[in-house]
């Protein structure tokens, strides 16, 4: 992805959560030269990624197939000095605009829709070798529990939020017609670079073509423009 494109979608998506009425807290709007300064007492927002995530999973078409995630508070798997065992972030998907076929290997997570558009869900239990099952999916949504066949599509209207188990398979994407969605998610502790696993291959963190300086930094670009104290 190029920067100049990550920074345009961070300005829609900026614009997009004040629509909605959800605020930010400060560190998510900071610039490369707010980082400069910060010192080791930040340590838990590099060292936790917290921040922006942007993704078009190598798709190489993010508004196709991509993610816009913002982690707001996470803990740290390896580190004893975070041992806070949850994690919640925003993210943003647009009409249509799928993430893949994935489960989380430890992570269980709450999908909230905060508002704007539906959010379709669309769930498979895993089997032991990584693949579709075709047994019937448990759900819980909203306090309601129920069973439904492999490969049930789930609409999400806003205020409504779907729990996922380690090992469900989960894509989602934006209904059309409905506009952009602002989701919530609550889990345990996150850790994407080790806890994901995609049913297809994909690239999760995109390689960045720097053709014009970052607006506010990914949590990937921590170790380039931010020091741990």
């Amino acid at each position: 992805m190029k920067r100049s494109e990550i920074n345009a979608i961070m300005k829609k998506a900026l614009a997009f959560i004040r629509e909605q009425g959800f605020l930010l807290p400060p560190f998510v709007l900071w610039g490369p030269e707010d980082w400069a300064d910060k010192g080791e007492e930040y340590d838990e927002l590099k060292r936790n990624m917290l921040g922006w995530d942007i993704t078009d999973f190598g798709s190489g078409d993010y508004h196709r197939v991509g993610l816009l995630m913002i982690t707001l508070r996470n803990g740290n798997l390896y580190n004893p000095r975070y041992v806070k065992p949850y994690a919640e972030k925003l993210l943003i998907t647009e009409e249509e605009q799928v993430t893949p076929y994935h489960f989380h290997r430890q992570k269980m997570e709450d999908i909230i829709n905060r508002g704007g558009g539906n959010l379709i869900v669309k769930i498979y239990n895993s089997t032991p070798d990584g693949g579709f099952s075709e047994e019937d999916v448990t759900v819980s949504s909203d306090g309601r529990n129920f069973t439904m066949p492999a490969g049930s599509e789930i609409r999400l209207t806003p205020g409504q939020s779907i729990t996922l188990l380690p090992g469900q398979y989960h894509s989602f994407w934006g209904e059309k017609g409905y506009g952009t969605v602002l989701l919530g998610e609550v889990s345990k502790v996150n850790d994407d670079r080790v806890d994901n696993r995609f049913y297809e291959e994909v690239g999760r963190f995109p390689a960045i073509e720097e053709d014009e300086p970052p607006l506010h930094l990914l949590s990937m670009d921590y170790r380039e423009f931010a020091t741990l104290g």
